[in-house]
């Protein structure tokens, strides 16, 4: 049963320029596993979070450090969520998530669908 939606774009150059500002925004953000990714990977990492939050309804209180995009080993991306995000996830009766990322022509985008009982 589809419990759960959230899809997001993200702007490379943009998200760069965050990146410069704001140096902090890395390790606030990213695990230490996605930290050492080119700019348009963690764009797309960024947009993955932000959809996977959509998904979940957008509460306060989640912890972007809680979810973490790694790769299954046929290269399609994953999610791992634990802590606030597994509380959410856990909630709403989630227990299992899709994603599906790309970056192109200067944009990053994530979709995310969350699956469960509902």
């Amino acid at each position: 049963m589809l419990v759960g939606l959230g899809i997001d774009v993200v702007a490379i150059e943009r998200f760069e320029e965050a990146l410069d500002r704001s140096p902090g925004f890395l390790e606030r953000v990213f695990t230490p596993e996605e930290r050492g990714l080119g700019h348009a990977s963690l764009a797309a990492r960024w947009a993955a979070k932000e959809a996977l939050a959509k998904a979940l309804r957008a509460p306060g209180g989640l912890s972007w450090q809680d979810a973490e995009v790694g790769r299954a080993d046929d290269g399609a991306p994953v999610l791992s969520v634990k802590g606030s995000v597994a509380a959410r996830a856990a909630e709403l009766g989630i227990t299992r998530f899709h994603l599906s990322m790309s970056h192109d022509a200067g944009i990053a985008s994530a979709v995310v669908v969350a699956e469960g009982e509902g």
